[in-house]
C-alpha cells in the first residue's frame, strides 16, 4: 500500500489587523448633563437620545465609548470635546 502526499502551494495571505480607535469620555464633577449632551450631539453627531444615554453611562459607570472610527476622524472630535471642558481620550 503506497501513500501519496500532494503538496499544496503556499498561499501568501496577509491578514490586516485593524485597530478600532475610539473616543472614551470620562466622568467629571464639573460639567452638566445638558453640556455633555450638547457636545456629543455637536461634536460626535449623536442623536439627542444617544447623547443622553451616553451621558448617563458616563455618570454611573465612570466612562463610555462615544465614537469609533479612523484616528484622523477622531482626533479633531476629541480635541473639540477637550476644548469644551470634557475629559476624553482616544484609545
Amino acid at each position: 500500500m503506497s501513500t501519496q502526499i500532494q503538496e499544496l502551494p503556499e498561499l501568501d495571505i496577509e491578514v490586516a489587523e485593524k485597530k478600532e480607535n475610539k473616543i472614551v469620555l470620562f466622568n467629571d464633577e464639573v460639567n452638566t448633563f445638558d453640556h455633555v449632551i450638547d457636545m456629543l450631539v455637536d461634536v460626535c453627531e449623536h442623536t439627542p437620545l444617544q447623547a443622553e444615554q451616553c451621558s448617563l453611562i458616563v455618570h454611573y459607570k465612570g466612562k463610555c465609548n462615544v465614537k469609533t472610527g479612523e484616528y484622523e476622524d477622531l482626533e479633531p472630535r476629541c480635541s473639540a470635546l477637550l476644548d469644551a471642558g470634557l475629559t476624553a481620550e482616544i484609545q
